[in-house]
């Protein structure tokens, strides 16, 4: 939303209606009909359920509590790509090492977490 818009909006406008679900339960059709409401919001028709979350969101002031749990999780499992990589490298010597001791249960084991940390380097890599 533009600057100038935020700032004719007074606080009184902005009170929170009550939702009869959460917003993140809410379907976009439902959205829609919240986001129509709010004053100097164009393209309401045109946006998506994760545009039309965020709008609704800054305009009510709500935090979103789904953010907050991903930026936890973000700093337990999210590492850079490169953090990922030099692991599976160190879990693929700790394979060939359980390879020369014919450990059959430790290589099955490493092999999964050196597949987890694969998937894991593409999803940070898509963004």
């Amino acid at each position: 939303m533009d600057e100038e818009v935020k700032e004719q909006i007074s606080e009184e406008t902005r009170k929170m209606p009550d939702f009869k679900k959460p917003l993140d339960k809410m379907t976009v059709i439902e959205l829609k009909e919240v986001g129509k409401e709010i004053p100097g919001l164009a393209g309401v028709h045109a946006m998506k359920k994760a545009d039309l979350l965020a709008v609704i969101k800054e305009y009510y002031g709500i935090e979103d509590e789904g953010e907050k749990k991903e930026k936890k999780k973000a700093g337990k499992l999210i590492a850079s790509v490169k953090d990922l990589k030099s692991e599976i490298v160190h879990l693929r010597e700790k394979r060939d090492e359980a390879r020369a001791r014919s450990d059959r249960k430790k290589i099955d084991l490493l092999r999964r977490r050196i597949n987890r940390l694969k998937k894991r380097t593409r999803k940070v890599a898509q963004g």
